[in-house]
C-alpha cells in the first residue's frame, strides 16, 4: 500500500517538477529574442545639449549592433528630475533606457529637498558613456563691451557690477548650474542664474545677448565658439582639453581665490532597476566595443568628451564617489533650487 501510495504522489508531483525545465528554454528563447522591438532613450534635457548630442551619437551604434531602432526621447525639465523619473517607473524590460548625468544620479539627490526617483535603489547602471570638461564662455558682443579678456577681467567686471550679469544653464542641478555656482562662491561674485531646460536654449539666448555668461558643456558650446558667437575664457576641468588646448583652466589663471577650481560633466546609460543582467551586461558590452572604436572615440575627442564604457560594477562605484564628491560641492557653494 505504502508503494502504491508513493507512485500515486509521484505521479502527481511529476508534472509540477518538470515545469521548471519546460519553462528553462522558453526563458532563455524570450532572453535571446531580446530586442525585438525598438528601444528608447530617453535624454533629460533639450535637443542641442550635449547629453542629447551623447545620446544620438550612442542611439545609431546600438541599433547597429541590435538590429532595432533605438530612438532618443528628450523629456526636458526640473533638472533632468522628470526624465529619470519617467525611466524609474518603466517596465525593467531592457526597453527604456536613460541617458543619465552627472545631474540625474549624484548632484540633484544633494540639491533637491525630495526627489521623484531614488538614483541608486531604482537604477542598474550600464555604463559611462563619456566625461567632459565644462568652459566659462561669454556673449561675444557682452565681452567686447566690458573690455573682457582672461578670467580675472571678467572677476573684476562682475564684481563692480553685483547683480547686473545674467548666468545661464541648462537646469537647476545640472554640472552647468553647479560650475556657475562654485565660481561665484569662490570667486566672491553675485551672477542672477536663469536656468533652462537645456544647453540648446540657454545658447540660443546667449548668442542672442539676452544672456551674458554661461558654464556650459564643451562639446554642444564648441561650434559656437569656434564661430565666433561665443566668446571662450577657460575650462573648468584641472587640465586643458585637447580638443581646445589653447584654453587655460580657470584654476589656471583665476588668481588665488580659484586656485582648485575644478567641475566636469559626465554622462552614462542606466536602466530601471530589475533588468535583467544578461541585458545589461550585453547593452554594456555593445556599447564599451561602440565606445572603444578609433573612430567615435576621435569624434568625440574632437568634440571635447573622453569616450569611457566602464563595467557595470565600475560605473556603479563612480557613482556612488561622484555623489559624495558633489554633495561636498553643493555644500560648499550653498547651491539651493531656485
Amino acid at each position: 500500500m505504502t508503494i502504491i501510495r508513493r507512485r500515486i504522489i509521484q505521479a502527481a508531483l511529476s508534472p509540477l517538477l518538470a515545469a521548471p525545465l519546460l519553462l528553462a528554454p522558453l526563458q532563455a528563447a524570450a532572453q535571446a529574442a531580446w530586442p525585438s522591438k525598438p528601444i528608447r532613450l530617453v535624454v533629460p534635457f533639450a535637443a542641442g545639449g550635449t547629453t542629447d548630442l551623447l545620446a544620438r551619437t550612442m542611439a545609431p551604434e546600438l541599433q547597429r549592433a541590435f538590429g532595432q531602432p533605438v530612438v532618443a526621447d528628450n523629456k526636458p525639465g526640473a533638472g533632468g528630475n522628470i526624465a529619470a523619473a519617467d525611466v524609474a517607473k518603466a517596465l525593467p524590460d531592457g526597453y527604456t533606457m536613460l541617458m543619465a548625468t552627472v545631474g540625474t544620479h549624484a548632484i540633484n539627490a544633494a540639491l533637491y529637498p525630495k526627489l521623484p526617483y531614488d538614483p541608486v535603489k531604482d537604477f542598474a547602471p550600464v555604463t559611462l558613456v563619456a566625461s567632459v570638461p565644462n568652459v566659462l564662455v561669454l556673449n561675444a558682443e557682452f565681452a567686447h563691451r566690458y573690455g573682457i579678456q582672461p578670467v580675472a577681467d571678467f572677476v573684476r567686471a562682475a564684481k563692480a557690477n553685483p547683480g547686473k550679469f545674467n548666468m545661464a544653464s541648462s537646469g537647476n542641478g545640472t554640472s552647468i548650474h553647479l560650475a556657475g555656482e562654485l565660481f561665484k562662491s569662490m570667486a566672491g561674485v553675485y551672477l542672477v542664474h536663469f536656468p533652462y531646460r537645456g544647453s540648446g536654449p540657454a545658447l540660443i539666448d546667449m548668442m542672442g545677448g539676452n544672456m551674458d555668461v554661461m558654464f556650459d558643456n564643451l562639446p554642444s558650446a564648441l561650434p559656437h565658439i569656434k564661430s565666433g558667437k561665443l566668446k571662450a575664457l577657460a575650462v573648468t576641468s584641472a587640465k586643458r582639453s585637447d580638443a581646445v588646448p589653447e584654453l587655460p583652466t580657470i584654476a589656471e589663471v583665476g588668481g588665488p581665490a580659484l586656485k582648485g577650481y575644478e567641475a566636469t560633466s559626465w554622462f552614462g546609460l542606466a536602466v530601471p532597476a530589475g533588468t535583467s543582467p544578461e541585458i545589461v551586461h550585453r547593452l554594456q558590452v555593445e556599447s564599451a566595443k561602440a565606445l572603444a572604436s578609433p573612430a567615435l572615440t576621435e569624434r568625440l575627442k574632437a568634440q571635447g568628451a573622453i569616450a569611457s564604457g566602464m563595467s557595470s560594477a565600475e560605473f556603479t562605484k563612480f557613482i556612488a564617489a561622484e555623489t559624495a564628491k558633489w554633495a561636498a560641492v553643493v555644500k560648499a557653494a550653498n547651491a539651493k533650487v531656485d
